[in-house]
């Protein structure tokens, strides 16, 4: 029954995915409207075939543009945010040689960067900028890699050049909006999914991604709780390396509430406050600590 699921499953996937494909190369070439509204539309019917359920907390900022800084779990994280707000990612450059995964990346406008050849980084700010002052949403993983969910990796923030990015008119130029987003997954079939259940749904160290996308599929489906906290800026936080760690204590505050079931207002970051290494797992001990 699992490998039907999972067949069905793909077989959708691909038939929704081949539909959308000349729709959104279309109105990328031509620069229609849609070309960010369909993305929504095409990533919330990928979740909903997936199985996967989200929980919305918090506002995204969509009236203006703005940074993401999200923590990094699976490869699900991006039609997980891509179905909930109207985003491009920005992504290192070789996520664009990738086979089919690569094509979907460049259709949903995704801003690619070398983060090994330094001569490549005014061009690279000078993308971001530009997207930004158009008043796009950039989704991007400070941790620079994916981890297991169980916890939050190191912010980096060199990741987080782009905050310095100065946007608006001479007069009243300001920095770069940067709002925090936490993903959790929470609950596999309806109960608290613990740690031996997040390698199914969380792809990381040398997991290869087409049986890691397989077995996913068969699993069934999940829940994910996705938060969106208060925007940051640079001026405020006083530093890159400030923004960094409170936006990395943002993130990882949030996680822990939602892998703890505490759904609630989170209490503001200082960015003195120490890290919390650990996150309390649902279903743990120290679950009710959290």
């Amino acid at each position: 029954m699992e490998s039907l699921r999972a067949g069905g499953i793909l077989a959708i996937f691909l038939l929704a995915t081949l539909v959308t494909i000349p729709l959104q190369w279309a109105a990328v070439q031509f620069r229609l409207p849609y070309r960010y509204r369909l993305p929504l539309i095409y990533h919330a019917f990928i979740c909903r075939i997936f199985g996967i359920r989200i929980k919305v907390l918090g506002t995204p900022v969509q009236d203006r543009g703005v940074l993401m800084a999200s923590n990094h779990a699976s490869w699900l994280d991006m039609p997980i945010l891509s179905g909930i707000v109207r985003a491009s990612f920005v992504a290192k450059s070789e996520v664009a040689t990738w086979p089919f995964f690569g094509m979907l990346a460049k259709l949903q406008q995704t801003v690619f960067v070398d983060r090994n050849r330094r001569s490549n980084t005014a061009s690279d700010r000078d993308q971001i900028r530009e997207r930004i002052l158009a008043g796009d949403a950039l989704v991007l993983f400070p941790e620079g890699t994916s981890s297991d969910g169980n916890r939050v990796l190191t912010f980096k923030s060199a990741l987080l050049s782009a905050a310095e990015i100065p946007v608006g008119s001479n007069a009243v130029a300001h920095h770069v909006p940067v709002q925090p987003v936490s993903i959790a997954y929470v609950a596999l079939h309806g109960m608290p999914m613990g740690r031996e259940n997040r390698p199914f749904f969380a792809w990381y160290g040398d997991m290869d991604l087409v049986p890691h996308l397989w077995e996913a599929l068969a699993t069934g489906p999940i829940d994910v709780v996705v938060e969106f906290h208060e925007p940051l800026t640079i001026d405020a936080a006083g530093g890159r390396k400030q923004l960094a760690q409170i936006a990395e204590t943002t993130v990882r505050r949030g996680v822990a509430r939602a892998l703890a079931g505490i759904h609630r207002a989170p209490p503001p970051v200082q960015d003195d406050e120490p890290f919390e290494d650990e996150i309390p797992q649902a279903g743990s001990a120290g679950e009710a600590a959290a």
